[in-house]
């Protein structure tokens, strides 16, 4: 069972595998940073000075109750319950901005297995003898095989 299974995990396909997991949770952290850190702070400027990472409305207060709360931080320190919208809104983003990159690297690699299937095929190099139906080469003019001349 430990040598099936050892012949399992080391196939090429699963370490290929293995090794897009781990650059695919790589991918998504350092777009979780582009959203939080580069994208949402000037749209959040745009629209008056919103911080979208601490939007959050409050469905019940937490045993010390400082209501209304001036971040989400001093919210969960509190105990209160919250809906999170705003770290919603940013994950939304995260997540379009993710399936646009795999769109366009699938685009990519459809267009080019679509050149490899358009490529013309191969010149014939041989033709069949009508008499004796065996392959002769295109440019024959007699078949080696029956001596038959061919057109």
């Amino acid at each position: 069972m430990l040598k099936e299974f050892k012949e399992f995990a080391l196939k090429d396909n699963m370490l290929d595998m293995a090794v897009g997991i781990v650059i695919g949770a790589a991918f998504g952290t350092i777009v979780k940073s582009l959203v939080a850190d580069v994208i949402m702070p000037p749209i959040g400027l745009a629209l008056g000075g919103v911080d979208f990472s601490n939007m959050f409305m409050v469905l019940k207060q937490g045993a010390e109750a400082a209501a209304p709360y001036a971040s989400l931080e001093e919210a969960k320190a509190a105990g209160a319950v919250t809906i999170n919208y705003g770290a919603f809104f940013n994950t939304i983003v995260s997540f379009l901005i993710i399936a646009l990159a795999l769109f366009m690297v699938i685009k990519g690699m459809n267009e080019m297995k679509r050149k490899e299937e358009e490529a013309p095929p191969a010149a014939p190099t041989t033709k069949g003898c009508t008499f004796c139906f065996t392959d002769v080469p295109i440019k024959a003019t007699r078949c080696p095989h029956c001596t038959s001349e061919l057109g």
